[in-house]
């Protein structure tokens, strides 16, 4: 579909599924070479990472585990820029490489509030995987590891982004 009707707002296709996956698998491979023979978590957050952290961690060959964590930052189609968290982490990460599995990051504030909580459990290394990146809104200093495609400063949906959740289920990615 070229066009979508999600609520009140209408969105056109902005990148079809099979650029998404090629970008997944791209991700894997690197993550199999660069994280061979360590001690490893994946901690997905919840929502909208849960379709990118399927596909991501089936193309995984690198044994692993994987865990969810759930936060908010959205209303409506823009950041509320205060970060609530929903549902806490109950893994021992000391020593481990963790890596944080993200939809998208574009200000960063979501993500400095994770990975200012996972230092306290002293993890040996903090990796960033995120599928979308936003980088003219990032204003933090926290490296991204893996990016799979970067994306203007527009509102997306589709592949697990959603508009006041709906939208998570379409495997394109829609800008409004």
């Amino acid at each position: 579909m070229s066009k979508i009707q999600i609520l009140d707002k209408q969105f056109k296709l902005f990148i079809p599924a099979a650029d998404i996956q090629k970008a997944v698998t791209e991700m894997a491979g690197r993550m199999n070479e660069e994280l061979k023979g360590r001690d490893i978590i994946f901690i997905a957050i919840l929502n909208g990472a849960f379709m990118f952290a399927a596909d991501l961690y089936r193309k995984l060959e690198i044994p692993s585990r994987i865990t969810f964590l759930k936060l908010a930052s959205y209303e409506g189609t823009t950041t509320s820029g205060k970060v609530k968290r929903l549902v806490g982490l109950g893994e021992n990460l000391k020593g481990l490489t963790v890596v944080v599995i993200e939809d998208i990051v574009d200000t960063g504030v979501t993500l400095d509030h994770i990975v200012k909580q996972l230092k306290g459990y002293e993890p040996a290394d903090i990796k960033i995987a995120t599928l979308f990146f936003k980088p003219g809104t990032y204003r933090y200093e926290i490296p991204l590891d893996y990016v799979g495609i970067e994306v203007p400063d527009e509102f997306i949906v589709g592949y697990g982004l959603d508009y006041n959740g709906y939208g998570r289920n379409l495997e394109d990615l829609y800008v409004l």
